[in-house]
């Protein structure tokens, strides 16, 4: 009965309105249209889009350099954990890293899925970086297999990597320290204090920049990290990083400031 709802009810008022067969026809023609659209299978909505082709792409990520250490791992697991996915998702989210790290597998097609999941929305390319980076850095200094997968992330989202450092650099880690060589997997260093993160390497500008340079790197920054800017179908835990990553801009920005007497 629900795929001739439209029809039957286009039918009535039709008839009601023009009084003959020909408005009855009419209306369940268009009627037809309705329970086209109604037909259709729901889009799976923007806030758990992603995270299928996010855990596809992590374990490529995780796998390119031609094994996947416990570092990794936990770092695989702590962003499951730090999403709060529930039981399916979760299921889903292994099931899709492992997929990743096959050595058949066709990174573009996470890439294309999560290029559109962000629907060319910036805020929604740096939610997908920032939530790659613990696992990016698991094991300190990129390996060149690496670096080159989130180059290509970063190409498909329209994000420079130099915006990609200034992200990393707000979550304490150095822009990219160049490929770790075969025997490079000593312990990961730990996040510097925030008195010791570089407030210029997180508004990306150089430390020679004027002050009319630094006022629009900031305005930037604020605009594409603002919270406000995210839907309301978005993990709690990204909520909390963009309300985190906007108070980091504010503090760099207000640290830049005081040290150079700016008001």
């Amino acid at each position: 009965m629900t795929g001739y709802a439209g029809k039957l009810v286009g039918a009535i008022l039709g008839w009601i309105l023009f009084h003959n067969p020909f408005g009855a026809l009419i209306g369940a023609f268009l009627g037809h249209f309705y329970d086209s659209v109604a037909a259709r299978p729901r889009q799976t909505p923007l806030g758990s889009g992603f995270i299928e082709p996010l855990f596809a792409f992590a374990g490529a990520l995780a796998k390119s350099d031609g094994r996947i250490s416990q570092q990794e791992i936990d770092a695989a697991e702590a962003l499951i954990a730090r999403l709060n996915l529930d039981a399916e998702q979760r299921r889903a989210a292994i099931e899709r890293f492992s997929v990743g790290k096959q050595p058949d597998f066709n990174v573009n097609i996470a890439l294309g899925d999560l290029q559109h999941w962000c629907q060319g929305r910036r805020d929604h390319a740096f939610i997908v970086l920032d939530l790659l980076l613990d696992l990016v850095h698991a094991e300190g200094p990129l390996a060149g297999p690496k670096l080159a997968l989130m180059r290509r992330l970063c190409a498909v989202l329209h994000v420079s990597e130099h915006e990609l450092a200034a992200l990393s650099a707000m979550r304490g880690y150095s822009a990219w320290q160049g490929p770790r060589g075969p025997a490079g997997n000593g312990p990961r260093p730990q996040p510097p204090r925030p008195s010791e993160v570089d407030p210029y390497a997180v508004l990306g500008v150089e430390r020679t920049a004027d002050e009319r340079a630094i006022k629009q790197a900031y305005r930037r920054l604020m605009s594409q990290h603002h919270p406000d800017k995210l839907g309301s179908d978005v993990p709690d835990e990204v909520k909390r990083r963009s309300e985190q990553r906007s108070r980091e801009i504010n503090a760099a920005y207000e640290r830049i400031k005081s040290e150079r007497g700016l008001k």
